[in-house]
């Protein structure tokens, strides 16, 4: 099985690394990933659903993802894609300039009772540290140690309604520009990944402060996923019971540019 799964993570991060530097060259032959009604990019998706169902029956609901050492953290945390919504966000620059004192986490959508925390709430709750390694869709990986709260423990708080099937993180930081308007970046998740014990709200690394260019104050860690699945400057939490209704209805800013909505590993 662990080979089955080393070849899965090696052929993702081959081929989306690939199509993703092919799309950002602006190669035309891939213009497929940005067209819904296209039956190779059907055929692709439908690929995915079945990795995802193969991957679930295979692996488990539970099953955790390899921790480390810490003498196997050898170098910093990479920082990659958007690496500061201050240049862009003024809410954002007005909580790096206070030290994040008014961030708010808000959980939202199919809960009985929403919910809303500072991060000194959040730190001050009961913590996970792990160290495992965050593999990159370009084909980097890196080991590091993520600290934060199970994200399981605050979505019981706010108690999830039984129609609940996802959730959906919400980002200060917008990719494009240019010719496209930006867009707000956002990620999604089924509820067994939410749930997993290593799902975790981090908002320490190494055993400090998550850093700006690292996702601060707050970043979501699915450590059975790539990297762009775990997305960075969260701000909302929302359950909800499909994921076709935001940004253009593939579950995240990555996926609605052709990505596999999946992304595990």
């Amino acid at each position: 099985m662990a080979n089955l799964i080393l070849n899965r993570r090696r052929l993702l991060g081959l081929s989306a690394a690939s199509s993703a530097s092919l799309l950002l060259a602006g190669c035309n032959q891939f213009d497929f990933l940005t067209d819904r009604n296209d039956p190779v990019r059907n055929f692709l998706e439908r690929a995915n659903d079945l990795t995802y169902a193969a991957q679930r029956a295979l692996v488990g609901d539970q099953v955790l993802a390899r921790e480390y050492a810490e003498t196997e953290i050898r170098q910093g945390q990479r920082a990659n894609g958007s690496t500061d919504p201050r240049q862009n966000i003024a809410e954002y620059r007005d909580l790096v300039s206070g030290n994040f004192d008014a961030y708010r986490l808000r959980i939202t959508g199919l809960v009985e009772t929403e919910k809303s925390y500072s991060l000194t709430e959040l730190r001050n709750m009961p913590s996970r540290s792990q160290i495992t390694r965050h593999d990159c869709v370009e084909g980097w990986s890196c080991i590091a140690k993520w600290t934060g709260v199970p994200l399981g423990r605050l979505l019981d708080e706010a108690k999830v309604k039984p129609t609940a099937k996802f959730v959906m993180f919400h980002c200060y930081d917008v990719y494009g520009g240019g010719l496209s308007a930006p867009e707000p970046y956002y990620e999604s998740w089924d509820l067994i990944d939410a749930f997993h014990p290593q799902a975790i709200a981090a908002f320490g690394l190494n055993g400090q402060s998550l850093p700006v260019e690292n996702g601060a104050p707050l970043r979501l860690r699915n450590e059975r996923a790539l990297g762009y699945k775990q997305p960075k400057y969260v701000h909302t939490i929302e359950v909800v019971d499909r994921i076709d209704g935001f940004g253009r209805g593939m579950g995240g800013y990555w996926e609605d540019h052709g990505y596999d909505w999946y992304g595990g590993i």
